[in-house]
Order: C-alpha cells, then sequence, then structure tokens
C-alpha cells in the first residue's frame, strides 16, 4: 500500500505559528524517513488555528530540508490566481527539487467570505471558470499551447526538466467528472464528505479520457486517521481534534488544538456531543493493528491506488508518531 501525508499545519494551544511551521518540515522529514510516497501541505486563509496560507513558500522550505518524497499543495486553490503564475511558481519548485513536485488543486474557498474578496474581487465566476482555469494551467505546465493560442509564444519559465504532477482534489462529482476529462489523478477528501465516495471515484474512473500514451486514472483517498500503541491512548489524543473541529465549527478555535486535558474538561451539551460522535465516524481511531485493518478495508472498498492521511493532535510528537505506527504496520 502507498501512503501519503497531508498536513493542514494545525497551530496547538501552545504553539506559535512559527513553531507550527517548522513542525510541518519536521513532519515532512519523518515521513520522508518512514517511507510515505509524497507530503503535501493545504492552503487555508485567515482561519484560525491553521498556520500555512502559501503552500508555494512552505514547500521551498519542506524541499530543502528533504531529499526524496514527493512534496506539494493539497490545495492550491485555482479560482484565487492566474494559472500562468501557478505555473512559474511550481516550475521554480520543479527545477529546485526535480521529480518531486504535485500540483494539488482546488476550488474551496479555505477560508471566509471576506477572505475571499481579498483574494480576489471575482471569487464566483472564477469557480465557473475552473474547467478553463484547469485547461490554461495544463497547457502551461505542459508547455504546449496550440500554436494559435494567445499564449502560444509565452513559457512559465522556468521549464523544468521533469514537470510537476496535477491531481485534482474534490468530494463531488463535478470534481470527479473535470479531473476525468482533463486525463488529471484524482485525489477524493473522504475525510471532508459525506457522500458516497466509491461512486465518485468510479465516476471519475469511467470519465477518465488519457492524454498522453499509456497514462491511467490514479487515485488518492484521503482519511483522517490517529494512531497510539493503545485504543484508549488514541481516543485520548483524538479527543482534543474533535473538540477543536467542534470549536471551529461554532465559530471558536482561536486558541488552536487543545490539550488533552483541556479537551476533557471542556463542556459538552447533548446537541454538541451528537456532532462530535458523527465527526468521529469520519475518523480511524486506534492501535496499529486496528489501524491497518481500516485502513486496508478503505482501500479496497474505494479501490484507491493510494491513501493519505490527515492527522492532527495537540502534541506534534504524537502526531508523528501515529505516522510512524502507521508505517511500521503498512511500509517498513
Amino acid at each position: 500500500m502507498k501512503l501519503s501525508i497531508l498536513d493542514q499545519s494545525p497551530i496547538s494551544s501552545n504553539q506559535t505559528a512559527q513553531e507550527a511551521l517548522q513542525y510541518s518540515m519536521k513532519l515532512a522529514q519523518a515521513g520522508e524517513a518512514f517511507g510515505y510516497t509524497r507530503y503535501w501541505i493545504a492552503e487555508h486563509h485567515d482561519l484560525s488555528g491553521l498556520a500555512c496560507s502559501a503552500p508555494e513558500v512552505m514547500l521551498s522550505y519542506i524541499g530543502a530540508h528533504t531529499t526524496k518524497i514527493r512534496i506539494g499543495a493539497g490545495a492550491v486553490l485555482l479560482p484565487y490566481y492566474r494559472p500562468y503564475k501557478v505555473a512559474e511558481q511550481f516550475n521554480t519548485l520543479a527545477t529546485l527539487f526535480p521529480g518531486r513536485i504535485d500540483i494539488g488543486i482546488g476550488r474551496a474557498p479555505g477560508g471566509s467570505a471576506e477572505a475571499s474578496n481579498a483574494l480576489t474581487d471575482n471569487f464566483l465566476q472564477q469557480i465557473w471558470a475552473m474547467p478553463n482555469l484547469v485547461e490554461e494551467l495544463l497547457h502551461f505546465i505542459e508547455n504546449d499551447f496550440p500554436a494559435d493560442h494567445m499564449f502560444a509564444k509565452l513559457s512559465a519559465s522556468p521549464l523544468p526538466e521533469i514537470s510537476p504532477m496535477l491531481w485534482m482534489l474534490g468530494t463531488s462529482k463535478k470534481s470527479a467528472l473535470l479531473a476525468g476529462s482533463k486525463g488529471l489523478a484524482y485525489s477524493f477528501g473522504q475525510f471532508m464528505s459525506d457522500k458516497d465516495g466509491a461512486e465518485i471515484i468510479q465516476q471519475y474512473r469511467d470519465a477518465f479520457i488519457s492524454k498522453k500514451k499509456g497514462e491511467q486514472a490514479q487515485v488518492i483517498l484521503t482519511v483522517s486517521a490517529i494512531c497510539a500503541e493503545t485504543t484508549e491512548k488514541a481516543e485520548e489524543i483524538a479527543q482534543s481534534s474533535l473538540i477543536w473541529s467542534l470549536q471551529r465549527l461554532e465559530g471558536k478555535g482561536e486558541q488552536g488544538v487543545p490539550s488533552k486535558q483541556e479537551a476533557k474538561e471542556y463542556g459538552l451539551n447533548d446537541q454538541q456531543k451528537e456532532k462530535l460522535e458523527k465527526m468521529k465516524e469520519k475518523m480511524i481511531i486506534g492501535n496499529p493493528k486496528e489501524v491497518r485493518g481500516k485502513l486496508e478495508s478503505m482501500q479496497a472498498h474505494y479501490k484507491a491506488d493510494e491513501i493519505m492521511i490527515t492527522t492532527v493532535a495537540h502534541n506534534p510528537d504524537e502526531r508523528i508518531y501515529s505516522y510512524q505506527l502507521i508505517a511500521e504496520k503498512l511500509l517498513i
């Protein structure tokens, strides 16, 4: 099984944003040592408790401190940007770190309406233009605009020897069909979806049109997982993540991921308890044997080529250890 890491760069209640970003680099280094295939970092804007608003900046830092793990954005929120600039940024990264760069692209706002308005004057229009934005980005990455195109003589320099690999990220039929029609690899965010992911992934495979000889559909399934030596310990660690998710849903969580003690002391009413249980159903929580079984079962059910894991914990060392325990059962 191929395993990878999605890092949201969470800030714990006892951390600064600088410390959270430094731990993101340490997580990438650990993932490389454990045998993970790729490390992606997410893009968020003015969301309390999340440190990374500029994946392209973090990837240069992480690439310089790793040697072989693939690194990428999960995702570049394309409606905010001109495809040419995205291509320039990631071609530069691919020139610096040959054969290691992924561009995960998405259309979510990644923040508040105020943040969207600050980033662009026409976010909703750009959402509708997403197929065209993707097509333009593909041509800039491959440097293959038709001769009569207005950008035919324009290159997103520097042009790397190995182009970045494009992935479409999503949780819907629309994103799956767009990925398939453009011949892109597809990453389904199971951890943030209530939809039938297996059906959506199959729709992607059915819609896939190969743009290059030998190119095949590729699927990453992204899940939320926390692993510890015992189920009880994993449940305790997970409670911090769950309470923080609940706080963020209620417009709180400014203090970051709470400690285990803070999570334990957090008062919950019946409605909050019900929400917490529903969120917990989307997560994989357990000891190494339990987590391995659940991941293998999910891979078979979704027919995924690769599993990407996102883990949130108050203690960054426990977060890294969770990835280590999973790797020891499935990779090492």
